[in-house]
């Protein structure tokens, strides 16, 4: 029984200093591969996320496994140490699966961009608004999804295109758009 209240105020003691360190002195390094985000866990895509090896969702599991414990232990049907265990590992398990969904749903939610897909550009109108030299580099402006994006243009058959004229996105290498002259 003992060991269930450790592992309850441990798993409580951890969140409240994390959320604390976090909040307050969260500001001191990058956690290589998590965005700089401690909840993103083991991962190194640098993609926004989490893990279940994170530490809050290991915290989750040790909270709930410690509370689970505590609970099972009242009751003389569950209060061996051979049924509360594995019913209490259930329920941590339990709780640590719903964090995790739960943590999963609100990464997808908050972390999109409002930067457009580049592969859907292509055949986009744009304006040249710096001008583009014979076999050189300018740049140009388009409007997707109501806000303007600005990018590095060269023209498809390396002919000058004027400041101010307007162009069609051929196709995209790279960082670099490739635009032809609309007639």
């Amino acid at each position: 029984m003992i060991i269930y209240g450790i592992c309850l105020v441990t798993g409580l003691l951890f969140t409240i200093v994390s959320v604390l360190f976090g909040h307050f002195f969260g500001h001191f390094g990058h956690v290589a591969g998590s965005g700089g985000h401690v909840e993103a866990g083991a991962d190194n895509t640098d993609a926004p996320g989490i893990s279940i090896f994170s530490p809050t969702i290991i915290a989750s599991f040790i909270t709930a496994f410690g509370g689970f414990g505590l609970i099972f232990s009242q009751f003389p049907v569950t209060s061996p140490g051979l049924i509360s265990a594995p019913l209490s590992i259930g329920g941590g398990c339990l709780i640590a699966g719903i964090m995790y969904f739960f943590f999963g749903m609100v990464f997808r939610h908050t972390q999109s961009s409002s930067e457009s897909r580049v592969a859907a550009l292509v055949d986009t109108e744009a304006t040249v608004i710096t001008p583009i030299s014979e076999n050189g580099v300018g740049e140009i402006a388009y409007v997707v999804g109501g806000t303007r994006y600005t990018a590095p243009a060269r023209a498809e058959g390396g002919l000058a295109i004027g400041n101010g004229q307007i162009v069609r996105i051929a196709r995209i290498v790279g960082t670099q758009f490739y635009v032809k002259k609309i007639s």
